[in-house]
């Protein structure tokens, strides 16, 4: 076809559709973009948040308030409804200035926690690992007492005995004559004492296989005894890693790491008691501790030091024990017991033992909805069910156990709004009096103080600005207003809250919520491709639900770029019934027709969103969730971005696919691995993975890559020397993840040597 010199324009009208033709994926969009990282937005906005450190037994708190500029230590007194800095900022400033022999600000201390002294007359905190103490008079600072425990040594509630393991054995010190006590003589390499089974980060950090780490010891309040345990990885199996570019040496380095498979020869924890003067070793009567992945068992003393507890899963988590063991015999009981025939989700399944009532009180999905439930500690007799209803309990918060209350988050019960969002509940004993503390329609996260009398309480949605405040906890009724988020800023430059949006799964029934980010600069006469992020995890819900979690979520970033960014929770996730969550029961594959199906919804809502032009990216379980949607649903995804994906459940960790896929191993494990859908591919699909992923090994990316070169598909890839699990803020990861999306689902060439600037998430405020 031949045109007119001077009609050039007319031909790039023919190619590039009028309703998406406008600048998209420019410099200026990627210099917006980068100021929506969280690091950056920490100085354009300060989002009410209180963390309440509530001192001793007084309805007194103090918090750190952090913002665009400064930062300060603030205390309340809930009592007197009264709030102000908690010490002279410059005076200990122009101390610290003077012990440290370098400038400190008064709005920028080199700490951010502190303890007040028993007598409110001085405070202690820590500036690079050394503790400081500084008096409230006087503000004179000097360096605090050194630890008595080193740091791989564990000290007892006293301080009068120190323990470390060498050489594979447990030894214990008495501090004041140095005096050494050699627990055991029997242990030895893969089957040693107090050794937590360890992962690659720390082998990494100290340049060796050969970690030394601290003793998983748990003392009695006493501290005549301890509980710890014996592991046995001898038959486990093992992961081999390469750290291709280590700091100190050119040729790689080589670490092994115990990381069973499913369906593997497991680990095993040997749970021991010793007396420590003594050295009288006693032995747990129980069958060995099955261990699914890294770390060790975790044992709970009683507070009379005669007993303790722990919690013991079975294979699969089929099955959940509460543990009582007598310290002086070693005999064990089950004190209740749980069972599934499919899981029992460790997420769901707490248990608080109440000594003062001889009660046990837990949470259990035994009647479809994770609900609170109240037993005999001695006889494991059930007493009752407390709350009952199509709603969710997520988190026991406090128990008082003279008044027989019990106060806790849930969702799901308040009519109208989104059933994710969690308020703040009290209920009695006997199931009575049922009452709804926080009723605003918003997401509520809390701190009791320690005699239930006051609460923070921190809420927001994704489009209400987080506001912190202190309430009564007897009704609810507010004290006074702590802080306020401030989004003039952003609001100025045309920013605007994401948009929660609710439509049906693919059954046509199923109610399910998502979120839709646009640009600052959105104009709803223009057409925008679709950029997804994913992860189906059945752990969690991830659609974010607070105001800081969705500003700070990275789609805000592609969004102005010039994309529309969405999330969605769909079936087989956590947050509603037992039933909607094991959707995703042998099915992890399968939660991506919820998905497509909501985007379709949103699309022929809102004319401005392309569902012609979708891309999706995710990172672990997202990373093999986004490329198992670009595999499934070939003629839907266009563009992809995985990160370290896990994209075969027969080569990751045992303990979260055993009990999300399923166990036994089924052959539903190998037709939803993404190695085996690899010629399904006909998108852009460009994969990362670190060299040194501690948590999903890159031999599951490699496999993947084998299978798509073996089907002749065309991809591109990053294997990212001293990368762990996930991108970790990496702006190079960033820059090529944006330019991805800029490229091929825009269409456009990203910008030229673009480099990322990030400031420090947690950096001191700084003037502006």
């Amino acid at each position: 076809m031949k045109t007119h010199p001077r009609c050039w324009f007319c031909l790039v009208a023919l190619v590039i559709p009028p309703s998406w033709s406008w600048a998209q994926g420019t410099r200026e969009d990627y210099q917006r973009a980068e100021q929506f990282l969280p690091g950056n937005l920490r100085h354009r906005i300060y989002v009410a948040d209180v963390a309440p450190h509530w001192i001793a037994k007084k309805n007194r708190f103090w918090y750190h308030q952090v913002g665009t500029k400064s930062a300060e230590f603030l205390v309340v007194d809930a009592d007197q409804n009264s709030a102000g800095p908690a010490f002279d900022h410059t005076r200990l400033a122009a101390s610290l200035s003077k012990a440290l022999k370098r400038e400190v600000q008064a709005t920028e201390l080199p700490f951010d926690s502190f303890d007040f002294s028993d007598d409110g007359k001085s405070v202690s905190f820590q500036i690079d690992d050394v503790p400081w103490l500084c008096g409230l008079g006087n503000y004179e600072c000097k360096k605090g007492p050194e630890p008595v425990a080193g740091q791989y040594e564990e000290a007892s509630p006293n301080k009068e005995w120190v323990v470390y393991v060498q050489d594979h054995d447990l030894y214990a010190r008495y501090v004041a004559t140095g005096q050494v006590v050699r627990l055991t003589r029997d242990g030895e390499a893969s089957y040693d004492y107090a050794t937590p089974i360890p992962s690659l980060r720390p082998m990494v950090a100290q340049g060796t296989k050969d970690i030394r780490q601290r003793p998983a010891v748990f003392w009695s309040p006493d501290s005549s005894k301890l509980v710890t345990y014996r592991m046995d990885t001898r038959n486990a199996g093992r992961f081999s890693y390469l750290q291709f570019v280590p700091p100190d040496q050119l040729r790689p380095k080589e670490y092994t790491v115990v990381y069973p498979l499913p369906g593997e020869v497991l680990p095993k924890a040997e749970p021991i008691i010793f007396e420590v003067q003594s050295g009288k070793r006693i032995e747990v009567k129980t069958a060995p501790i099955e261990m699914q992945f890294q770390g060790g068992p975790g044992f709970d003393w009683y507070e009379d030091g005669k007993a303790f507890s722990y919690e013991a899963w079975g294979r699969g988590e089929k099955s959940i024990e509460l543990r009582e063991v007598d310290a002086s015999t070693g005999e064990q009981r089950v004190v209740l017991r749980e069972k599934s025939d499919r899981y029992v989700d460790p997420g769901e399944t707490h248990f608080r033992i109440l000594h003062e009532t001889g009660d046990v009180l837990w949470t259990s999905e035994r009647d479809g909805w994770n609900h609170l439930y109240l037993s005999n500690l001695k006889t494991g007799e059930l007493r009752g069910q407390l709350t009952q209803g199509p709603w969710a309990v997520r988190q026991i918060v406090e128990v008082d156990e003279k008044a027989r209350r019990v106060y806790f988050l849930a969702n799901g019960r308040e009519k109208d709004e989104d059933p994710y969002q969690t308020h703040l509940y009290v209920v009695g004993f006997g199931g009575q009096g049922l009452a709804l503390l926080t009723p605003e329609n918003a997401n509520h996260n809390v701190s009791l103080s320690p005699d239930r009398a006051y609460f923070v309480d921190n809420f927001s949605r994704p489009d209400l600005p987080a506001v912190s405040v202190l309430k009564r906890a007897k009704d609810g009724s507010q004290v006074r207003t702590l802080e306020q988020t401030d989004t003039k800023e952003l609001v100025q430059a045309g920013w605007k809250p994401p948009q929660p949006f609710r439509g049906k799964a693919k059954d046509g029934t199923t109610d399910l919520y998502g979120l839709i980010w646009k640009p600052s600069n959105f104009d709803a006469s223009k057409k925008y491709p679709i950029v997804e992020m994913v992860y189906t995890g059945p752990q969690a819900f991830f659609v974010p639900k607070t105001f800081s979690a969705a500003l700070r979520n990275p789609e805000q970033q592609i969004a102005e770029l010039g994309f529309i960014g969405v999330m969605v929770d769909g079936r087989g996730t956590t947050g509603r019934s037992r039933a909607f969550r094991e959707f995703s029961y042998h099915n992890l594959g399968g939660a991506f027709e919820d998905h497509v199906e909501m985007i379709k919804q949103m699309a022929a809502k809102f004319s401005y969103m392309d569902v012609d032009r979708v891309g999706i990216y995710g990172t672990s379980a997202g990373g093999y969730g986004s490329t198992h949607a670009i595999l499934q649903f070939a003629d839907f995804y266009k563009v992809c971005v995985s990160i370290s994906g896990d994209h075969d459940a027969r080569l990751d960790k045992a303990w979260w696919n055993e009990l999300y896929q399923g166990y036994p191993v089924g052959p539903d494990y190998a037709e939803q691995s993404n190695i085996t859908m690899a010629d399904h591919l006909k998108g852009h699909l460009l994969i990362e993975h670190g060299d040194i992923d501690d948590n999903v090994h890159v031999v599951e990316t490699m496999r993947l890559t084998d299978a798509l070169i073996k089907a002749n598909k065309n991809f591109d890839q990053l294997i990212v020397p001293n990368m762990y699990h996930g991108e970790g803020g990496n702006p190079y990861l960033i820059r090529r993840r944006w330019d991805y999306f800029v490229q091929y689902l825009l269409g456009v060439n990203p910008p030229a040597d673009f480099a990322i600037h990030e400031e420090r998430e947690n950096a001191p405020p700084r003037a502006r």
